[in-house]
């Protein structure tokens, strides 16, 4: 399989996985739509490194460690070398908080 196809299956996963996580809130879909569309890669690259200097910051009451993720996300849809990473770190955690809303919801039965 060439380099260019691997990218772009891992560029649409990433967008399923950005779409699954915000599905339940229209207004957090919608900006994540507009985020990952290929115009916005001019607000999306510089957003992504504030928001991980941000994540660096954590010890100010505003900014935390929540902001090192979603700005590792913006930066892995234009470079495909956190693409891996990402995909794979969406998916985990995913999965955790489904399993943990799981135990949560037959634990309040």
């Amino acid at each position: 399989m060439s380099k260019s196809v691997d990218h772009e299956r891992q560029k649409a996963r990433l967008r399923r996985q950005m779409r699954a996580m915000t599905g339940g809130s229209p207004k957090l879909h919608g900006l994540t739509e507009r985020l990952m569309a290929d115009r916005a890669r001019w607000i999306r690259i510089p957003a992504g490194l504030l928001l991980i200097l941000g994540g660096f910051a954590a010890i100010l009451p505003i900014f935390g460690l929540w902001m090192l993720p979603i700005g590792l996300a913006l930066l892995a849809v234009d470079l495909p070398m956190l693409r891996p990473g990402v995909n794979t770190a969406l998916i985990r955690g995913r999965r955790w908080s489904d399993g943990m809303l799981r135990r949560w919801r037959d634990r309040n039965d």
